[in-house]
């Protein structure tokens, strides 16, 4: 018989406890605790509830030394979705387990459906939430034919690795990771027992086959991934796709990814027939150049080594009632209160009894020090009510005694600079010479020139 064992666990961050207790010694949290029945049996493994492992699908680990290990990087599975591949780092690591959160109704699904309709490799789509007509119903919107696709509905591990053995996919997507439960545990799905364990069970399976594991998770109401902290540690890469869902365009960024950067982001526009990728940003980020107004201005910025053309709006007015509001979207508002001190004290602009209210378009965040002198520029434009040209762009960090500091990647951001057509671009005095890219480049040293050269 197998040994039934009660314990309690910390909803917030997933700790064990021996019995119940008011606050959790570990978040510190109160009333956090909920007692679940642990079932401990024998054997554990992926293996148990299939019986035999054909030996074609099984790898068995043996020791090695270090010296004989073969250093050459395993070959990665193309997606076809050239965003996704960027945020991976070039596409799927065979045997790694990957991990997609966001807001419900922003897009997981259709994203890895999307992914996994167009894979050239016999993929397994596992869903706990929809039936297979639904899953039927949004591959057709996204694409007609699709001939190395399965479609499983089903939450429990045990019957899902049955399937798997018989099927014996290139690629698992489990979605979500919140549905599934194991007959190893006795308490409810979504607990934080149940998605240790199942997640334990499917990262057993991957690095024991060689097969990548794409794994949908919820979040919660803070946007933090639901479940347990632990889960992040054990997955290997962590990507998040956010985005506003009154806007179409849709933005998937990695947290933690073991096998490349995490600063690369993936843009896509939700459509009708599915999401669209979006190999030009800064189509999306700057409005019609051709009309100008007073208040905005462009920046060159960096997300990971991709360069984006973004456009700061800023708008200043007489406070009404006295006391003046400073309101950020997009932007950091404690640096842009930083920004308005600098102005004030260094430039001499009076605007501690003025509204400052500033966006960035496009709907996402940047912290790009590089903005800072658009955002100077905009405030003043606004201020002066003078419009800036739609050919200039400014790339560089504002300090606190009113200089103009350089910003890493210049080069890359003045190619693009070029690329777009702008005329001139404003920057920090720097050592690098920029040749044939067929845009003026201005270098200013302190803000009272560069006020002086756009204003007077």
């Amino acid at each position: 018989m197998a040994k039934v064992k009660t314990t309690w666990f910390c909803q917030s961050c997933g700790s064990q406890h021996s019995k119940w207790q008011g606050q959790c010694s570990t978040c510190k949290e109160w009333n956090t605790l909920v007692e679940e029945v642990v079932q401990k049996e024998q054997k554990k493994t992926w293996e148990s509830a299939v019986g035999e492992v054909p030996l074609s699908r099984k790898r068995a680990p043996k020791p090695q030394l270090i010296s004989e290990i073969n250093a050459a990087e395993s070959p990665r599975l193309d997606t076809t979705n050239a965003e996704f591949n960027r945020v991976l780092g070039g596409g799927l690591v065979p045997g790694s387990i990957t991990l997609l959160g966001g807001e419900p109704g922003i897009g997981k699904s259709t994203l890895l459906l999307q992914v996994c309709l167009n894979l050239p490799f016999k993929t397994l789509y596992v869903s706990g939430e929809e039936s297979a007509q639904q899953i039927k119903m949004r591959a057709n919107r996204i694409k007609e034919e699709a001939v190395n696709c399965y479609i499983l509905t089903e939450t429990k591990t045990q019957n899902i690795f049955r399937q798997i053995t018989e099927v014996e996919p290139d690629v698992l997507i489990i979605d979500s990771i919140q549905t599934l439960q194991t007959d190893h545990i006795e308490s409810s799905p979504g607990s934080v027992s149940q998605i240790r364990e199942c997640t334990s069970e499917l990262i057993k399976f991957a690095k024991e086959t060689n097969t990548p594991v794409l794994l949908i998770g919820h979040i919660t109401k803070d946007g933090n991934i639901a479940g347990p902290k632990i889960l992040e540690h054990m997955v290997d890469t962590v990507l998040q796709f956010e985005g506003d869902r009154n806007h179409t365009y849709r933005i998937l960024r990695a947290l933690k990814n073991r096998f490349g950067s995490t600063h690369e982001i993936g843009i896509y526009e939700m459509l009708g027939h599915g999401l669209r990728e979006v190999t030009n940003p800064s189509e999306i980020l700057i409005s019609q150049r051709g009309a100008t107004l007073s208040g905005t201005a462009i920046a060159a910025t960096m997300e990971g080594m991709r360069p984006l053309m973004i456009e700061v709006q800023a708008l200043v007015s007489t406070a009404v009632y006295g006391t003046p509001q400073r309101s950020a979207t997009g932007y950091n508002l404690k640096r842009l209160n930083m920004i308005l001190a600098v102005l004030e004290k260094r430039a001499g602009f009076k605007l501690g009894q003025k509204d400052v209210f500033l966006n960035i378009t496009g709907g996402i965040t940047v912290d790009d020090p590089a903005i800072d002198l658009a955002v100077v520029a905009a405030i003043l434009s606004s201020n002066f009510d003078l419009e800036l040209s739609s050919q200039h762009c400014f790339s560089a960090e504002v300090g606190l005694g009113g200089e103009i500091r350089p910003v890493s990647r210049m080069e890359q951001r003045v190619n693009e600079v070029a690329k777009l057509g702008f005329d001139k671009v404003f920057i920090a005095p720097s050592k690098q010479e920029f040749k044939n890219t067929g845009t003026e480049v201005q270098a200013f040293s302190k803000i009272e020139d560069l006020v002086r050269y756009l204003f007077s």
